[in-house]
C-alpha cells in the first residue's frame, strides 16, 4: 500500500504524537509499504489562509528549513531512510501525493483531509487525544472533526468512549512502545530510593506545576530527596538549584535518566496515552501518576502505579512519599509495572493498523491487549 501520514508541522522537537506517526511510518515501511510523511509550516482549512501560508513559507526560509533538513527529527528521533518525509508549503491538496490511504493525525490535518480528492485514497484519522481541551484551540471547530466522514482510528479506551458518544465508529489501537530504545539496564533494587525523574512541559494542562509543588511537599519531609526534570524548553526560571534539568536529551540520555531514577512522576491533567511513563515503565522506574484516562491505560492503582486526582499536589505527594519510603512497595510497583507494559510493542500495532487500513469498512476492533480492571 501507498499510505502518507499528514503531519500539523515541523517535527524538529520532540512531541508524543508526532513520534506516534513516525514509529508507525517506520513499522509500514519494514512490512513493504511506501509511506510518505507531510510536514507543513501550517494548517489552517480556507483557502485564503493556505495562500498566505505559502507566501510566508518562501518569505520566511521554509525553503531553506525544507533544503536543509530543519523540519525533519533527526535530533530526537531515527527514521528509515525508506520513508518519504516531506516539507511543503501548506497542507493544501496539491501538495499530497497519491496513496490508498491518508491519515490525519491532528485536528486541524483532519479538517484538510476530509476534503482531499480521491486520489490521496481512503481518508483516515489518527486520534490522540482530546484536542478541544487544548490551550488556544477553539473547541467547537477540534470537536466538530470527530464528526467528518473518516475512518477514525483512537489510542485509548477513554477516546473510544467519546467516539461511542458521538455515535462514531471507532478502532482501538494503542500505542507501542520501541523496546530496543528502552529497557532495564539498572535493577530498581540498585536504585537511590529518593530519586526522581518528572517530564517538564510549559503548557499548564501537562501539570508540571503540580508536579513541582508535589515534589516540593515530599523534599520538605525528605530533606535530601533528589529530583531530575527533563524537557524541550530551557531551564524553567525559578527552579530550584537542587532539581537538576536535562533540555531536550537524546532518546540513550533520556534511557539513562529513567533506569537512575526509582519513581516517576506524571502529573498530567490530561492526555490521550503517554508515552513518558510508558517509557520509564520500560526502564524500571515505579508510577506515580495522576487518575486520567491516559496514564490509565497501563496504570492500575496499587499494582502497576498508585494514581491520584489531577490538579491535587498534596495527593501526588503522598504517593511519592509512599514509595520513597516504603522500599518493598516501590520494588513490587515497579516489578508489575515493568512486566505489564511488555505487551504494548510496535509490531502489535503495526499489525494492527495494517489490519485497518486494508478492511474496507472500519468497525470497532476487539482488543488482545490486557485491559485493568475497575
Amino acid at each position: 500500500m501507498r499510505i502518507c501520514f499528514v503531519l500539523p508541522g515541523s517535527g524538529e522537537n520532540p512531541v508524543g504524537g508526532l513520534k506516534v506517526a513516525y514509529e508507525y511510518a517506520n513499522g509500514l515501511v519494514r512490512s513493504g509499504h511506501e509511506v510518505t510523511v507531510v510536514h507543513a509550516p501550517h494548517s489552517l482549512h480556507r483557502e485564503m489562509e493556505a495562500i498566505r501560508t505559502a507566501k510566508r513559507y518562501l518569505v520566511y526560509g521554509g525553503r531553506k528549513l525544507g533544503a536543509k533538513g530543519g523540519y525533519l527529527p533527526k535530533r530526537w528521533f531515527s527514521i528509515d531512510p525508506r520513508v518519504r518525509m516531506e516539507w511543503v508549503p501548506s497542507l493544501h491538496p496539491r501538495w499530497i501525493p497519491a496513496a490508498d490511504a491518508v491519515i490525519a493525525t491532528a485536528w486541524e490535518t483532519a479538517e484538510w483531509v476530509a476534503g482531499y480528492p480521491p486520489y490521496t485514497g481512503r481518508k483516515f484519522y489518527l486520534i490522540q487525544g482530546q484536542e478541544s481541551t487544548f490551550a488556544g484551540v477553539d473547541p467547537d471547530r477540534a470537536m466538530a472533526t470527530w464528526k467528518l466522514p473518516l475512518n477514525k482510528i483512537v489510542i485509548a479506551r477513554w477516546l473510544e468512549a467519546i467516539a461511542r458518544g458521538l455515535h462514531e465508529a471507532a478502532v482501538y489501537i494503542p500505542n507501542g512502545l520501541d523496546f530496543s530504545v528502552f529497557g532495564l539496564d539498572l535493577p530498581a533494587a540498585e536504585r537511590n530510593p529518593k530519586q526522581l525523574v518528572m517530564l517538564y512541559h510549559d503548557s499548564e494542562g501537562k501539570g508540571s506545576a503540580d508536579g513541582l509543588s508535589a515534589i516540593d511537599i515530599v523534599k520538605a519531609e525528605i530533606p535530601d530527596l533528589a529530583a531530575t526534570l527533563f524537557g524541550v524548553p530551557a531551564r524553567p526560571r525559578g527552579l530550584p538549584a537542587w532539581i537538576r534539568y536535562q533540555q531536550k536529551p537524546s532518546q540513550p540520555d533520556l534511557r539513562r535518566l529513567y533506569n537512575a531514577a526509582a519513581i516517576f512522576v506524571g502529573p498530567s491533567w490530561a492526555e490521550g496515552w503517554p508515552l513518558p511513563p510508558a517509557e520509564a515503565m520500560q526502564c524500571g522506574a515505579a508510577p506515580c501518576l495522576t487518575d486520567i484516562g491516559g496514564h490509565q491505560e497501563y496504570g492500575i492503582h496499587g499494582e502497576t502505579a498508585l494514581l491520584s486526582p489531577p490538579r491535587e499536589p498534596a495527593a501526588l505527594a503522598l504517593n511519592i512519599s509512599m514509595l520513597v519510603r516504603d522500599n518493598i512497595r516501590r520494588l513490587q510497583v515497579s516489578q508489575n509495572a515493568n512486566r505489564f507494559i511488555q505487551q504494548f510493542t510496535w509490531d502489535r500495532a503495526v499489525t494492527a493498523l495494517e489490519d485497518c487500513l486494508r478492511d474496507e469498512e472500519v468497525r470497532p476492533a476487539v482488543s488482545a491487549y490486557s485491559s485493568p480492571s475497575r
